[in-house]
């Protein structure tokens, strides 16, 4: 008896570095990090807070004649679940006139509409904007589209790049 408990004893902590191991090689869950630069966004800090910042840019987007059409964050849901995570909120912005414009020249191009801006924050009164810009989102489907569709994208590009600066002044 007194054998068999020494052996248990002497295998325990190789046991627990196998399982320590085989546990940290399996695949971890990735760590966010705040937004960096990527092709086609467009990225700011704002020392405004979260809640702040997404009520102007609301502003922002009546005030370029946009619409807010969609809104989508996970922070609220998972507040809901007891989980605390910092503000995070997808905005999407188009309108009728510009929906109609695209759909005239690629009927596909339409699934990226809403041209969405993102919202995070970073902080109690630190956050980000970010966007991609039209121009980039409509690039491929170009070929359908042609230069009508590249003059839509730079007017988007102009109206976001306002909408922009307005939210965060």
């Amino acid at each position: 008896m007194a054998a068999r408990l020494a052996v248990t004893l002497a295998l325990t902590p190789a046991v627990i570095l196998a399982v320590i191991l085989i546990f940290s090689s399996l695949p971890q869950p990735a760590r966010a990090t705040e937004i960096g630069k990527r092709e086609g966004w467009v990225i700011f800090e704002s020392e405004k807070s979260y809640e702040t910042l997404l009520r102007d840019l609301s502003t922002a987007v009546k005030a370029e004649g946009l619409v807010v059409v969609t809104q989508a964050g996970p922070t609220q849901a998972a507040a809901a679940r007891g989980i605390s995570i910092p503000g995070n909120r997808v905005v999407g912005v188009f309108n009728n006139d510009y929906a109609v414009r695209v759909l005239a020249l690629s009927t596909a191009a339409m699934i990226e509409a809403p041209i969405r801006f993102y919202v995070t924050e970073a902080g109690a009164d630190h956050s980000h904007l970010a966007y991609k810009r039209p121009s980039f989102v409509f690039a491929p489907y170009v070929n359908e589209g042609g230069g009508p569709l590249l003059r839509i994208s730079a007017e988007l590009d102009r109206r976001f790049a306002a909408i922009a600066r307005k939210a965060l002044r």
